[in-house]
């Protein structure tokens, strides 16, 4: 049978280095409405500034962007971007944050962050102590209650109060997550636009979609390409500042933070060592610290993304908005995964300047039109919007609503295979699955940018899964959200062992969604999956799947599998046959969030 990815959108997979560098500072460029078109006038100066972060100094290196016209008499609002993991302000696409708000007359200050570029210090994954910390004296400066190291001072920027300038922040990725950080520490940012980044590291790296207590399924190709281009940095790039060599056991980032990479690598969770993991991960991470970020938030994710997925922003939208927070949420086509440097038609491609004529585009400026330059008349949109794949209309291909999609079709798990639409469909049976000793399924080969590799199709090894797929559908169906699966497995051997006081004992299996075309063709939707490490063997596991936005066409069926590895990921210890049985009164339920009946 012919496997497929997706439909509709571009699965190229970008370059190692653009991927985990200079990509993952989204080339982010902004233009005012037609009343303020780009001017092009502007100068860029390069400034040093020593900033305390975590209780020691850093030098920042930083380009000031000042359009031509504004003055002490003409002050403006702010912008303040970093760049990606990997990068430095001297990126094609960071560079063009500076240019494109320097052209529509905001003031830009673009900076290579802690670690990399000119700027000192270790890497300590956008830490708010850190991280934050160093972007708030930056923030000072904006404000006029500092100068950079060279004598040079802001006095030409709108301020809100003394010291506190009209500023707010842009980027992705790495560049996203600062945004948070930032925020919580220093409340004079007045406006967010954090795009494909993430909510909790732990989530993010070590996924489990069945509990946020038992550790997940190691995610090691997203992992380890990060960690390979921190650490080789000091080996890269002459003359580096020493403040950001450690030791020969970490050479470029905090400790702790090679700590937990160490631990993840070496595929045990015994007690104290994961503790110390998650701790440190979810210090970094915005779900340790949203409680204390209050400025309005436009979230943007991209749906082809399988290191920081939908659900990431899902979980940051709902924090904000239970707390008070002003927050909006987009799910735009692109991510890590793909269509970074090549966008679907019609959806923000910053390389070509499409802002006024791309959904996202707009809603962006509305943003900053309002919290950044004061229109408080302008209209930022719903609550959530998400992209369509199967819309052909570039300018029809976003559809909005006013809350998230609800669970509201189900499935039942029936003994023989079948994936049916009411639980009297149910036969009773059991089916068993048992694991290999290396990996048996492929869902994508997270790093196959690097020297062009190509990316093998998904695929799942037979004897080693188990699937269930429904009859043809009967009318589309599109799938807008997270969907839920809830079943119980069997597996005397991962019961033995699920308590010996080593984590990595407990049972992992891969949950996903595909969708099989009438001529077989199987889509596995951005190659995306649900990794679990069962908390209990004896009892019902609820698992969340990573949120898709998916049309099920008429005639297409649904198969739900249930996979005993994913070379993407590490797997099980040992060989732990499983057994999934079903009967009308006591089976497996798969909910989806369908919109449109």
């Amino acid at each position: 049978m012919e496997v497929s990815v997706s439909r509709r959108v571009s699965r190229s997979r970008v370059p190692l280095a653009l991927a985990l560098g200079a990509a993952l500072t989204v080339p982010l460029a902004f233009t005012a409405p037609a009343s303020a078109a780009p001017s092009g006038r502007y100068t860029v100066t390069a400034l040093k500034f020593t900033v305390q972060a975590g209780g020691h100094p850093c030098t920042v290196d930083a380009d000031l962007y000042r359009p031509t016209g504004v003055d002490k008499a003409h002050p403006a609002p702010a912008v303040l971007a970093t760049n990606g993991f990997g990068g430095s302000k001297s990126d094609g696409s960071t560079d063009a944050i500076g240019k494109a708000f320097a052209e529509r007359g905001y003031v830009s200050l673009i900076y290579s962050g802690l670690g990399f570029g000119a700027s000192g210090c270790l890497i300590s994954l956008d830490d708010p102590g850190v991280d934050g910390r160093a972007a708030s004296g930056l923030i000072d400066f904006l404000g006029g209650k500092r100068a950079a190291d060279d004598g040079t001072k802001a006095d030409f920027v709108t301020l809100d109060a003394a010291g506190d300038p009209r500023v707010g922040m842009v980027g992705g990725s790495y560049g996203g997550a600062i945004q948070l950080a930032t925020a919580a520490v220093d409340h004079r940012v007045d406006a967010l636009v954090p795009l494909i980044t993430w909510n909790d590291l732990v989530y993010a790296l070590d996924p489990n979609n069945a509990s946020a207590t038992v550790p997940g399924a190691y995610k090691w190709q997203w992992a380890n390409g990060f960690y390979l281009i921190g650490e080789s940095q000091p080996l890269t790039k002459p003359n580096l500042d020493p403040s950001r060599i450690n030791s020969l056991t970490c050479l470029h980032f905090v400790a702790k933070a090679c700590d937990t990479i160490h631990t993840l690598n070496s595929g045990s969770y015994r007690a104290a060592p994961t503790a110390a993991l998650v701790s440190y991960a979810r210090s970094v991470s915005p779900v340790s610290y949203l409680s204390r970020v209050k400025a309005p938030t436009l979230l943007i994710q991209g749906q082809a993304d399988s290191l920081f997925n939908l659900n990431e922003a899902t979980a940051t939208y709902k924090t904000l908005r239970a707390q008070g927070t002003t927050a909006r949420m987009i799910w735009q086509s692109w991510g890590h995964s793909g269509g970074v440097t090549d966008p679907a038609s019609g959806e923000l491609n910053l390389n070509q300047g499409n802002l006024e004529s791309s959904y996202v585009g707009k809603r962006i400026l509305s943003w900053f039109d309002r919290y950044l330059r004061g229109q408080r008349e302008t209209d930022t949109g719903p609550a959530f919007a998400y992209y369509r794949d199967w819309i052909a209309d570039p300018g029809r291909t976003y559809a909005t609503a006013a809350r998230l999609p609800a669970l509201s079709r189900t499935f039942y798990l029936s003994g023989d295979g079948k994936l049916v639409d009411n639980r009297k469909k149910v036969a009773r049976g059991s089916r068993t699955y048992a694991n290999g000793l290396t990996p048996t399924s492929h869902s994508e080969s997270s790093l196959s940018g690097l020297a062009g590799l190509p990316d093998p199709g998904p695929y799942d090894t037979a004897g080693t899964y188990l699937g269930w797929t429904s009859a043809p559908l009967t009318r589309t169906a599109d799938v807008v959200g997270a969907p839920r699966a809830t079943f119980r497995v069997a597996s005397p051997t991962a019961a033995r062992v699920q308590n010996s006081g080593n984590a990595a004992d407990r049972l992992v299996l891969f949950a996903k969604l595909y969708d099989i075309a009438p001529d077989g063709t199987k889509t596995l939707v951005h190659r995306l999956i649900a990794p679990v490490r069962v908390p209990d063997v004896t009892k019902n596991v609820t698992v969340t799947l990573p949120g898709i936005v998916h049309r099920y066409e008429k005639g297409h069926r649904l198969r739900f599998v249930i996979a005993a590895s994913d070379d993407a990921y590490f797997g099980n210890r040992g060989i732990k046959p499983v057994t999934v049985v079903s009967a009308p009164r006591d089976t497996g339920v798969l909910q989806l969030p369908v919109v449109g009946g």
